[in-house]
């Protein structure tokens, strides 16, 4: 562990159109909030829940920190996994022994799929209008 200037230890967590930004403080208070709202308020099924904690659950550190969390754009299931990739992140920014540990869950790797751009003169990237021959 490094010991640093700052109270925290901050990063940014990427899925499509959302972007998460993760402060880990490593002090008495223990918790996780999200957007100024608790865990299970913010991402109301367990699924979602799992998703978004689940590099803390790799490495057995969900009750060790408090975390909290700015997250901005695009949907709900979006807004999960990048909260998850920028909690893997503040870990190994935390303890660089997590890394290995944690790329090995998948958990570092930032999923790179965007939604495709619309094309002119189509409806949507790829849907044509509809062909009629008479």
């Amino acid at each position: 562990m490094i010991k640093k200037k700052n109270p925290y230890f901050e990063s940014v967590g990427r899925r499509k159109t959302s972007v998460a930004r993760v402060r880990l403080y490593d002090q008495e208070k223990k918790g996780i909030v999200i957007n100024e709202k608790k865990v299970k308020e913010y991402f109301p099924t367990p699924d979602m829940q799992q998703r978004a904690l689940f590099p803390l659950e790799t490495m057995n550190c969900l009750s060790r920190f408090y975390l909290s969390i700015r997250v901005k754009g695009g949907g709900i299931s979006s807004q999960a996994d990048a909260v998850s990739h920028g909690i893997a992140r503040a870990l190994v920014e935390f303890n660089p022994d997590f890394k290995k540990k944690l790329r090995k869950a998948g958990s570092l790797t930032r999923d790179p799929r965007m939604r495709e751009r619309k094309k002119f003169g189509l409806k949507r990237a790829r849907r044509a209008p509809q062909w009629r021959k008479r």
